[in-house]
């Protein structure tokens, strides 16, 4: 039995890239980043670790908006975790990857247990990305990005938390 999502279910407001604009610079670079936030997050502390909140397959996909991202599938691979610098909690992640994507080396992505999702997916040669979007819930940045590994989907939302670098002036 799953717990409640570790992002919660309160709406997220998804902006338009028109106000990206009114975004401060430092932090919008932080939600852009195209790189491993592991890595940025590196730059910033002594260590980063995972801390596991929940993983396992499910089968339908809440909210809806995440299920519009993906394609359909008879089951998902859900991985939530708390990302931490120097064992502050930074960085909430929550991922999810059709069955379908689960093919091949790429099987290993229900193996990371703490291991960054990052540091298995930036050493990838096949990682493209397709989009970031930005949004806000409760006064925290989130970006969601979809990746294709080997031309396979998986969907990653990242919620940064006060203590992260990404809210430092």
């Amino acid at each position: 039995m799953f717990k409640k999502s570790i992002i919660t279910p309160a709406p997220i407001h998804w902006l338009p890239s028109e106000e990206h604009a009114s975004i401060q610079e430092s932090t919008l670079s932080w939600l852009i980043e195209l790189g491993s936030m592991t890595r940025r997050f590196e730059q910033y502390c002594q260590k980063v670790t995972v801390m596991p909140y929940q993983e396992g397959f499910i089968d339908i996909i809440e909210p809806a908006d995440e299920r519009a991202c993906l394609p359909k599938s008879q089951r998902y691979w859900l991985r939530e975790v708390v990302l931490c610098g120097d064992d502050i909690p930074w960085l909430l992640g929550r991922t999810l990857v059709p069955e379908e994507t689960l093919t091949g080396e790429d099987r290993k992505l229900v193996n990371l247990r703490t291991v960054p999702l990052g540091r298995y997916l930036f050493q990838e040669t096949t990682l493209s990305r397709d989009f970031i979007h930005i949004g806000q819930q409760n006064g925290y940045w989130l970006r969601r990005s979809r990746f294709q590994l080997s031309d396979k989907p998986l969907l990653l939302t990242e919620m940064f938390l006060p203590a992260s670098p990404v809210y430092e002036k």
